[in-house]
């Protein structure tokens, strides 16, 4: 603007020193033809509307399986049936799904349960005892799919079909091991899964992980499993025809020498509007998978990049032994680690909205002293478990002689500018104190200038040497344009400035289980997990279940690049402990949200739009009503 101002001033002089010389006006020439039209400018950036509309949520009901236990996942995933007004509930623990009336929203009422192992057992002739935990469902047409593993996780799934109107079971076809997570295009066309494919404690056992895409145009009770394609990812092994194809920001650290194959692991599935493509979040691996679904063909598989936490408006609490809360930036980065994930479309354009959770890599085993011995890996025995694998560790420890003793090149050294001696007379930078830095987790197998240092239990020598320090997950939620494969938005430190705001030292940072402040702080902070999107008075908005210190996170994502902040509401008690007895204290409310789903109002029994949310640690099911405010 001030450019602007002296430019227009310029020329006002300029005008007027013309203006003063001497001599009289020439005639007026004849006029000469008119010019060509010049190119259209850039559109510009869309503009608010004054009186658009926003929404507010209120809780008006909750429903709980009375044979839930406390913390055992009784409900996780949840899915509504327009038709019937049921709500499908997965209960992992029971291997079953509680199918709920919701006709009177505020009073939902246990109508019956599917016995999901059950019936996958009976219509493949298997044992029951060969078949592990219900993980996910959903609803399309009439139409129920539920998917779950078996028991070893590692051997291949089913997806169970079933009528929604009654329950009937209509068919099981078997999918890859370990299918976190069932979806349904829009259109109905096809039922996808992403298998995770996750080893085995002791890391005898490492399935490929895959997509399996299930075409539904038969029918569902006509489904065998010649009716599912498996998307596989041996091609891009080493050696692999697309080998080169692989985005360098997807994370492939391969422990004990496993393929990218083994080492990808699928968590969760978005479609696009149209049903031609679909997306599958690669947690671990912080990327997607790209899918042609008519082809069943992979178009690509990129990496999210990290998000750097010294910049402002990234800024982090990252101690949870600092007695306070301290939201500022460090020298950190973030691995996004994306898990629930949704698709929308805005001008022609599809974009993906993730939940950056984060997610750390574990492999442990009950066994003897002896039996962790000879196992591989870390042979970390404490207690009858065995740890073999292990990709996390305390920021402190990576520099403290006492512990690894690796090096921080001198980049990054620069930026913890003094140094401390503490009580064991060590030398620290002060910044890898425990009340700074000291205490954060970070990835050890990521930043390294070469990860050949890392022993076999992937943590860190004195060798190594680290460029950066990355932590898990990205404490926020994103936006992805899907045509350019990169982010658009990213709500930076939004959800722990605005807990830190409404909870302050009541819950900030705390866990789902216990109401320890900031004790989070130092692992992922508030956690967001859950996702879903909902279209209303025009406008689309994104729920955020935060995990951990609980609590929905509303957004208006209309502009993709820039979100506005509406609501957040936590249904949590903190001044109740979440159990008593090691048994669940109703008093303490919603504990660890893990599914949403939002239901229109068309298709809402109320006649209002509804927003669903299962709680895995409390086993409770919230029903909140969404209102529309006018402006």
């Amino acid at each position: 603007m001030t450019i602007r101002l002296t430019i227009a001033a310029a020329a006002v002089a300029g005008a007027a020193a013309l203006a003063g010389c001497e001599g009289d006006d020439g005639a007026r020439g004849p006029e000469g033809p008119a010019g060509q039209d010049g190119q259209d400018g850039a559109p510009g950036a869309p503009g608010d509307d004054a009186s658009r509309s926003s929404i507010s949520l209120s809780k008006i009901g909750s429903f709980r399986n009375p044979e839930a236990g406390f913390d055992e996942a009784a409900a996780e995933i949840v899915a509504f049936d327009a038709a019937t007004a049921q709500l499908y509930i997965v209960n992992a623990q029971a291997e079953t799904v509680d199918i709920v009336d919701l006709s009177s929203p505020s009073a939902p009422t246990l109508s019956a349960t599917l016995d999901v192992a059950g019936d996958v057992a009976t219509a493949r002739s298997i044992s029951a005892d060969a078949l592990g935990a219900a993980n996910s469902v959903a609803i399309n047409g009439g139409v129920v799919a539920v998917a779950i593993e078996a028991d070893p996780k590692q051997d291949p799934g089913y997806v169970a079909f079933y009528q929604a109107t009654d329950g009937t079971f209509l068919s099981a076809v078997q999918v890859g091991a370990l299918p976190d997570m069932v979806t349904f295009s829009p259109d109905g066309a096809f039922a996808i899964t992403a298998n995770e494919g996750e080893p085995s404690g002791d890391y005898t056992n490492d399935p490929e992980g895959s997509v399996s895409i299930i075409a539904m145009s038969g029918g569902a009770g006509a489904l065998t499993d010649a009716s599912v394609t498996a998307v596989t990812f041996e091609a891009f092994n080493d050696g692999g025809d697309r080998a080169g194809e692989l985005d360098a920001r997807v994370r492939t650290p391969r422990p004990f020498g496993a393929s990218v194959a083994q080492d990808l692991e699928p968590e969760y599935i978005a479609v696009s509007d149209d049903s031609t493509t679909a997306w599958a979040s690669l947690q671990e691996n912080s990327g997607f998978v790209e899918i042609d679904l008519a082809t069943a063909a992979i178009t690509a598989i990129w990496g999210t990049g990290t998000k750097d936490h010294a910049i402002p408006g990234n800024e982090l609490d990252a101690s949870d032994d600092d007695d306070a809360i301290r939201i500022t930036n460090w020298p950190v980065k973030g691995l996004l680690m994306p898990d629930s994930m949704a698709s929308y479309g805005v001008n022609g354009k599809t974009f993906l909205v993730t939940a950056n959770e984060g997610d750390g890599r574990e492999y442990i085993f009950d066994t003897d002293e002896a039996g962790c011995d000879a196992a591989m890996g870390l042979q970390d025995f404490d207690d009858g478990e065995c740890l073999v694998y292990l990709d996390e560790i305390r920021a402190r420890d990576i520099v403290d002689p006492d512990e690894v003793g690796a090096t921080i090149d001198s980049d990054l050294a620069a930026l913890f500018p003094g140094a401390a001696t503490d009580s064991d007379g060590d030398t620290i930078p002060d910044l890898f104190e425990d009340g700074a830095l000291g205490r954060i987790n970070i990835i050890a197998t990521e930043g390294l200038a070469d990860a050949s240092c890392l022993n076999s239990g992937g943590q860190p020598t004195a060798a190594c040497v680290y460029e950066d320090l990355i932590t898990y997950g990205a404490r926020s939620f994103s936006i992805f344009d899907t045509s350019t494969r990169s982010m658009v938005y990213d709500s930076g430190s939004d959800f722990e400035v605005i807990t830190a705001n409404r909870l302050g030292e009541n819950g900030f940072n705390a866990s789902n289980d216990e109401n320890d402040v900031d004790s989070r702080s130092d692992a992922k902070g508030p956690e967001p997990e859950a996702l879903a999107l909902g279209r209303l008075e025009g406008r689309t908005y994104a729920f955020v279940g935060l995990e951990r210190v609980g609590g929905i996170m509303v957004y208006d994502i209309s502009n993709p690049e820039s979100p506005d902040f509406v609501q957040y509401i936590n249904t949590r008690d903190f001044s109740e402990d979440p159990a008593v007895d090691d048994a669940y204290n109703p008093a303490s409310g919603d504990l660890g949200p893990e599914g949403i789903v939002f239901v229109p109002a068309a298709d809402s029994p109320s006649g209002n739009p509804l927003l669903l949310v299962g709680y895995e640690i409390s086993g409770t099911t919230a029903i909140f009503d969404i209102d529309v405010i006018a402006p």
